[in-house]
C-alpha cells in the first residue's frame, strides 16, 4: 500500500475521512439550507438568459 502502511490502516483511514466527508456535506446542507431557493435561482437564470437572447444586436449572439 502507499507509503509503507499496511491494508487494514490504509482503509480505516479512508473509511473515516469518507465518513467526516459525509457528515460535513450534510452538516452544511441543515446549516446553509442550499437546495431551499434552488428553484427562485433557476428561474431568475432562465429570465436573464431570455432577456440576453432578446436583447443581443443582430449578428452577435445565438
Amino acid at each position: 500500500m502507499p507509503a509503507g502502511v499496511s491494508m487494514k490502516e490504509y482503509l480505516k483511514f479512508t473509511s473515516a475521512a469518507m465518513l467526516a466527508m459525509f457528515a460535513g456535506s450534510q452538516l452544511v446542507h441543515r446549516y446553509y439550507n442550499p437546495l431551499k431557493d434552488l428553484n427562485y435561482y433557476v428561474d431568475r437564470e432562465i429570465k436573464e438568459q431570455r432577456l440576453r437572447k432578446v436583447d443581443a444586436p443582430e449578428g452577435q449572439g445565438n
